[in-house]
């Protein structure tokens, strides 16, 4: 019993030194590399603990930490678990039970309508009940295999009896707890790569280049979208720029991993004018602009936990910048590929009607990516076009 409250105590030590400011795994990481008392099983019971208290989103504010952690862990547990059994052995007895059920059982201590509040901000499309209840799942791990090397990943899982499902024609989930690095050459062979994002692949099938496209992936973070455009356009011509340097770095070692030699990269803001792009055009500009992650929220729920509505305005407004700035450069007959990983709709559908009434630009397509049904994150991608 005194280890079960051991967890507790150092649970609610960590979410008290905490401010939701970084992601709350390098945060924790930090907190065990200092603290070396924690073995292996510990870390890991501890770090599910606090991300237990985060999956409550904004419901339940008013209870205790402990309450609220130990809420967290009965209504993500699908199974009996050895923390419940010594310290809520009635709740573990009831861990079979629905979501639904469970929640009806605990009364007016929560509801999954609170966990979310921000309905009526919401894309069309998503269907808010599910949507919430998302929150208390894990997504699944997802890799994108490069073309290629299709038969060649799947025989080196299947040699380590990683069990995987088939998602797509170069798709394929696994556990998150499986150690990929250890079994395949990421980047190489596959990238790993949310279900949705790589649904986005869709949209860019929807170009037909006759000749080596001049790509742009104006905020590019660790490269990703890239490296699709890559396997799914071919011969590209490719520039990419984040305002980060660090995450550029990375960009360049995976790029490394991947082979793709040849591009240009360079350090931006896209809030103002690229003197370095000045006069320069491109057949394809990717902007998979920064966003309030909401998409995401069951892989970081710490980033629910700590939201404001007024951050959705502010995104919008930084969106708006970004697309200003990076529109001038797109050739005629040019495609813009915009993609968030936001559910709300200032960051989707009216940033779309945005950029059709200042720029002229033509949709294509336009597609809210529902992950939250597929264990999988929410995107939202549009395909747009500049008239010759």
């Amino acid at each position: 019993m005194s280890r079960f409250h051991s967890y507790i105590n150092s649970s609610k030590e960590i979410l008290s030194l905490y401010k939701g400011d970084e992601p709350f795994s390098y945060f924790v990481k930090r907190y065990f590399s200092a603290n070396k008392k924690f073995g292996s099983k510990d870390r890991k019971q501890v770090s599910h603990l606090c991300y237990c208290f985060f999956r409550l989103g904004k419901a339940a504010l008013d209870l205790p930490t402990e309450e609220r952690i130990l809420t967290g862990l009965f209504l993500c547990a699908d199974q009996p678990n050895e923390i419940l059994e010594a310290l809520k052995p009635e709740w573990n007895e009831k861990v079979s039970l629905t979501l639904d059920e469970k929640c009806s059982m605990l009364n007016a201590l929560f509801s999954t309508g609170n966990v979310f509040p921000w309905e009526n901000e919401l894309s069309a499309g998503i269907d808010y009940k599910p949507f919430s209840e998302s929150f208390f799942i894990q997504p699944d791990l997802f890799l994108r295999l490069r073309p290629g090397k299709e038969k060649s990943v799947k025989e080196k899982l299947q040699q380590a009896a990683v069990e995987f499902t088939i998602i797509s024609s170069t798709g394929l989930s696994i556990a998150t707890s499986t150690k990929i690095d250890e079994i395949i050459e990421l980047d190489k062979e596959a990238v790993v790569q949310d279900y949705s994002s790589q649904r986005v692949g869709e949209l860019l099938q929807l170009i037909k280049p006759e000749q080596p496209v001049k790509v742009w992936d104006c905020c590019a973070a660790s490269g990703g979208k890239s490296i699709m455009a890559k396997d799914i356009l071919g011969a590209i011509d490719l520039t990419v720029s984040d305002v980060r340097e660090s995450i550029l770095i990375n960009l360049k070692k995976r790029f490394a991993a991947a082979i793709i030699k040849n591009y240009k990269s360079l350090i931006v803001d896209l809030t103002k004018p690229v003197a370095a792009l000045e006069g320069e055009s491109f057949n394809l500009i990717i902007a998979d602009v920064p966003c309030s992650g909401s998409g995401t929220w069951s892989r970081t729920p710490e980033q629910l936990y700590y939201f404001k509505k007024e951050q959705i305005e502010q995104y919008a407004l930084l969106q708006r910048k970004i697309i200003t700035t990076a529109i001038p450069h797109l050739a005629s007959g040019g495609h813009l590929l915009y993609i968030t990983c936001s559910v709300f709709k200032a960051e989707n559908e009216e940033a779309i009607d945005f950029i059709k009434q200042k720029f002229h630009l033509e949709l294509i397509k336009m597609e809210l990516l529902k992950g939250y049904t597929n264990k999988a994150d929410t995107m939202f991608a549009a395909l747009l076009k500049k008239p010759l």
